[in-house]
């Protein structure tokens, strides 16, 4: 008999996944006569067996369209909220999987995804995935789809940008999505001729940013960009994080569960105040430098559209090795891109693995020697 393999697509949504979905249905039909279904909305659809057949027409048409024709979410299989209550879902998601007659499930997504198919891989399932996110964060494999079309889209909003901040002799701070890793604001940043640029992972001092617009100024440019991670943040916000992760931490080693909850309570406070950071920096800087100052937060505008050619061939390229992997019953795996090669990482090594922009890469040296401010 044939293989039968599921799809499901979770997390955030991002450019490339219905590439990625048509790469692995088509190269496993067409090429290792494998029949293929999605289910919708993540996890969730798995656990509530909501299927649907990849075949026929349903995977054409749909290489250039963003988002998923899946649905996503951002569920984990043991700790999903049904009926009201946060419960252990995976030995369903077993029993859905065996009663689909399933050889594999296909996990397409980011930093998350990998531990939750880290999860069912433990419950004895044959997952295989794929890394998607925009951040690039995902260790072990060189890039992510979705990072290339949201790198555009940033590059894009901050060209559009300078026509106004150089006319109104402002200070414009543009809010670009990441977290953690700050490879999207990075990137966008150099490409898009920022005067300054805040990650996450290079705590800042407003002092040393303020002094490198005042000198701009002194020198005649009476505008400037800053591009800002929504993760950003100064040193001493950073040491604030900081002290409450030593909680979480000396917490969990004492068994205090209380205490554990609510110091992550806190992280997530500072962490859901974001929005509120790159407006008091806007005000920050606008009081220090005496330039008008306007924030811009580009939000999900990042994640939406039609993916770029990159990202459709990276996620192609991936999606019929994954296809490869199946056939050989490799699994338990992610595929990573190398090079122009697409090999398999296990998922032990990339669950937890998460990949930030270290001080000496060679962007953060090129936007240092071009005279970009790195607030530090």
């Amino acid at each position: 008999m044939s293989q039968r393999i599921g799809i499901l697509t979770a997390g955030g949504d991002s450019p490339g996944l219905n590439a990625a979905i048509r790469g692995v249905g088509k190269a496993a039909q067409g090429v290792h006569g494998m029949q293929v279904i999605g289910f919708r909305d993540g996890f969730r659809g798995l656990v509530e067996n909501r299927a649907i057949e990849l075949a026929g027409g349903v995977l054409s048409g749909i290489l250039t369209v963003g988002g998923t024709i899946l649905g996503t979410s951002r569920d984990k299989p043991h700790k999903m909220r049904v009926g009201g209550k946060t419960q252990d879902m995976t030995e369903v998601i077993v029993e859905n999987y065996q009663a689909n007659h399933l050889d594999a499930l296909v996990c397409l997504g980011g930093g998350g995804t990998q531990k939750n198919a880290l999860v069912l891989k433990e419950k004895g399932l044959n997952v295989i995935t794929m890394p998607k996110t925009i951040d690039n964060d995902v260790g072990l494999t060189d890039v992510t789809f979705g990072f290339d079309t949201a790198l555009g889209i940033a590059t894009d909003a901050i060209d559009r940008l300078h026509s106004t901040a150089h006319s109104h002799h402002r200070i414009v701070v543009v809010e670009v999505m990441g977290h953690r890793a700050g490879w999207l604001a990075l990137g966008a940043g150099i490409a898009g001729g920022a005067d300054v640029i805040l990650l996450p992972e290079m705590p800042y001092s407003l002092e040393k940013v303020a002094a490198a617009i005042t000198d701009r100024v002194k020198r005649g440019k009476n505008f400037s960009i800053v591009a800002v991670a929504e993760g950003a943040m100064s040193h001493e916000d950073a040491l604030i994080v900081r002290a409450i992760e030593e909680r979480i931490v000396a917490a969990e080693a004492a068994g205090d569960r209380k205490a554990r909850k609510q110091a992550k309570l806190e992280l997530k406070e500072i962490e859901a105040g974001a929005g509120d950071h790159t407006l008091h920096l806007a005000r920050q800087l606008e009081e220090m430098t005496g330039l008008e100052s306007r924030p811009t937060i580009l939000g999900h505008l990042q994640r939406g559209g039609t993916p770029s050619a990159a990202d459709r061939l990276l996620a192609t390229r991936l999606g019929t090795a994954c296809a490869e992997f199946i056939a050989e019953r490799e699994f338990g795996v992610m595929v990573a891109a190398r090079g122009e090669s697409a090999v398999p990482v296990a998922l032990e090594e990339v669950a937890g693995n998460k990949k930030l922009v270290p001080p000496d890469h060679p962007w953060v040296e090129s936007a240092q020697h071009v005279g970009v401010c790195l607030g530090f």
